[in-house]
């Protein structure tokens, strides 16, 4: 009675506040089916490194020494000892992706380029309030709309903040749906989002679609070769899926890796969301620089798309570069809505596909960019 009356008067409010954190996660998951396969483990975990004295952490015990907990080795091992987990995430991802929209068209693959701006410009923003480099590039990395990466970039990099930026990452990827219609509706008239862009595909051969993950890799690692890891990863799953003899195991990367890393990764990062490290006002201004990384990408992609027009004769809808984001495919399914909305007869789905999986090529070389040029920096 005594042991269970000194665990609850040990419960700190900043743990209460991070049992409140769990439950919304939870329930973000379960009711709003917001990426419900990261946020639910994700809040969970979150509940159980913060129960006083949780058997989950690694702790000194009375008459037993050092006692290893689960969770904090899955995260010494998994994640931060080989980036194992976010890395292996991106075999699933790579299987998942189809390039053959962007292979039709390749200039949806400035889009991919264009729709990182809010990157550079968040790492700008945190750095004038306050955040170290290592930091604010950690935070700014947010902004490529892709989970993985800011956790892998944050990790390598040793940033404080692991834990806020993983939750910032995935919460806002889950957001896409009601952050991109407002920002886009910021940057674009009526008249510029019915504008109608025929779809006409051009027939991609096997061998193309063979030598684009290899192609692009070799080029990637010439130009970033922090980014090797990233987009060779992301990579290789796709050359599974497309080499046509792989099909069982293009499956199994697709399904059951992926589904399998995707759970491991979202409780394991709980060990980062410790209320002692989580619960500051830098996590809240990670927060609100998260939200800054994401309306600046979809602005940005939009612009762009306004920029080409001006020199095109084939006009592009300006909301698909909006999707040159790497929220794959919720981006593109956005935009799709979006269209349908002004005009229920322009169908700009593979459009925004195409700019979406560029999105995704541009925000492992953009992570790998960074991983590059941040610690010569520091010297």
């Amino acid at each position: 009675m005594d042991f269970l009356t000194e665990g609850i008067l040990s419960i700190t409010w900043q743990q209460v506040v991070m049992y409140v954190i769990g439950g919304l996660l939870i329930w973000l998951a379960v009711k709003k089916e917001m990426e419900p396969a990261l946020l639910l483990p994700m809040g969970f975990g979150a509940i159980l490194v913060n129960i006083p004295m949780s058997g989950v952490l690694t702790q000194t015990m009375e008459g037993a020494g050092q006692v290893e907990g689960i969770i904090d080795w899955l995260f010494e091992v998994g994640i931060h000892a080989s980036e194992a987990m976010p890395l292996l995430l991106f075999i699933g991802i790579g299987a998942m992706i189809d390039f053959g929209p962007v292979l039709s068209n390749p200039k949806l693959l400035l889009f991919g380029a264009a729709a990182q701006f809010g990157v550079f410009l968040t790492i700008t923003v945190a750095s004038l309030l306050g955040f170290d480099l290592v930091d604010a590039a950690a935070t700014g990395i947010i902004g490529a709309a892709d989970g993985p990466t800011a956790i892998l970039v944050s990790l390598v990099l040793g940033s404080k903040y692991i834990g806020a930026i993983a939750v910032a990452a995935y919460s806002y990827m889950a957001l896409v749906p009601i952050i991109q219609p407002f920002a886009i509706k910021l940057c674009t008239t009526r008249k510029e989002r019915l504008i109608r862009m025929p779809y006409e595909p051009k027939s991609v051969s096997r061998m193309t679609r063979l030598l684009f993950p290899i192609g692009v890799t070799l080029v990637a690692g010439l130009v970033a070769p922090a980014s090797v890891s990233l987009v060779g990863f992301l990579m290789f799953g796709n050359l599974i899926r497309e080499c046509g003899v792989l099909e069982n195991l293009s499956q199994t990367a697709q399904k059951e890796l992926a589904n399998l890393i995707t759970l491991l990764l979202g409780i394991t990062i709980s060990a980062s969301m410790k209320a002692e490290s989580f619960i500051n006002v830098q996590t809240v201004m990670i927060m609100a620089l998260g939200v800054v990384a994401f309306v600046f990408d979809t602005v940005a992609g939009c612009m762009f798309a306004k920029i080409i027009n001006l020199f095109s004769k084939n006009k592009i809808n300006p909301m698909v570069g909006a999707a040159g984001i790497s929220a794959f495919p919720m981006s593109s399914r956005v935009i799709q809505k979006m269209g349908l909305k002004e005009d229920p007869t322009n169908h700009l789905l593979m459009h925004a596909v195409g700019a979406n999986v560029a999105g995704q090529i541009g925000s492992v070389i953009v992570g790998g960019v960074i991983l590059g040029l941040v610690p010569g920096m520091l010297l």
